[in-house]
């Protein structure tokens, strides 16, 4: 199912597949769209996509939630750009758990094209700036002349709940940072849609994790395990602990700033 509405010259459509949180969200603006979207709602988006106007397709990164019907624009010959190091993965069958398959569908092969530090929609130049810690091949896009951001999914929400086993808590302070010494307010999430204030968000988001990551690791110098941490930092699992098999994971979360310790 799709929702569809326009704020400040930028079109979005807003999927949901059931009951499944979080939404996903596609954004149009200036002839370029950010992100295709899970493979699951490919039908609802191609009636999207026939609607709108644009003539290249921007990755924010690679996870299927987000490339999804890739492949699709592919076989119509709209070029579909992603950061270098996610490419070649892209190129090969999909290879992610089979719950993901559930919730998102199957990702199809596409050839992507390298994203350089900058890219051009059809008027604006943006600047494309490489936020990893969710992925390797993360980036934010950035309008300096209206201070709009696509953040795709460095900001989620301002508390970290659970982290997938490749993610890293430290990493993503850092792109945080990163994003923050730039010229911004708002942002367009890609799971949370138009955040009005968006900086401030972004801001009380790397407080919680510069807390958070001082409350593990001051327990880390008293001698506590990972395990330990884990257990008194976050006694009750979230439902998707069990449902990825601990692919998604509190743990992840302590390992990945003791990690780094």
């Amino acid at each position: 199912m799709l929702k569809i509405g326009q704020r400040n010259g930028v079109v979005f459509a807003e999927g949901s597949i059931g009951n499944l949180r979080p939404h996903v969200f596609v954004y149009v603006v200036d002839g370029m769209l950010i992100d295709t979207g899970p493979q699951k709602l490919e039908a609802e988006l191609a009636e999207f996509y026939t609607s709108q106007d644009f003539n290249q397709v921007v990755l924010t990164h690679s996870h299927e939630d987000h490339s999804g019907t890739a492949a699709w624009m592919r076989e119509r010959g709209v070029p579909v750009y992603l950061w270098e190091s996610g490419i070649d993965a892209c190129k090969e069958e999909a290879d992610y758990p089979q719950y993901r398959q559930d919730m998102w569908g199957l990702r199809q092969p596409f050839a992507a094209v390298p994203l350089k530090n900058t890219v051009v929609s059809d008027t604006t130049v943006w600047d494309v700036v490489h936020t990893p810690g969710h992925s390797p091949n993360h980036v934010c896009l950035l309008n300096q002349d209206t201070g709009t951001l696509f953040s795709g999914d460095l900001y989620l929400s301002t508390k970290v709940k659970v982290l997938m086993k490749d993610e890293s808590v430290p990493v993503m302070m850092q792109s945080i940072r990163k994003v923050l010494s730039l010229d911004f307010e708002d942002l367009y999430c890609s799971h949370a849609g138009y955040v009005p204030e968006g900086r401030q968000h972004l801001k009380r988001k790397l407080v919680f994790m510069e807390e958070l990551s001082g409350e593990i690791l001051q327990l880390y110098h008293k001698g506590w395990t990972i395990s330990e941490i884990d257990k008194q930092m976050f006694p009750q699992k979230p439902p998707i602990v069990a449902y990825s098999a601990g692919e998604f994971d509190t743990v992840h979360i302590v390992s990945s700033v003791v990690e780094n310790a």
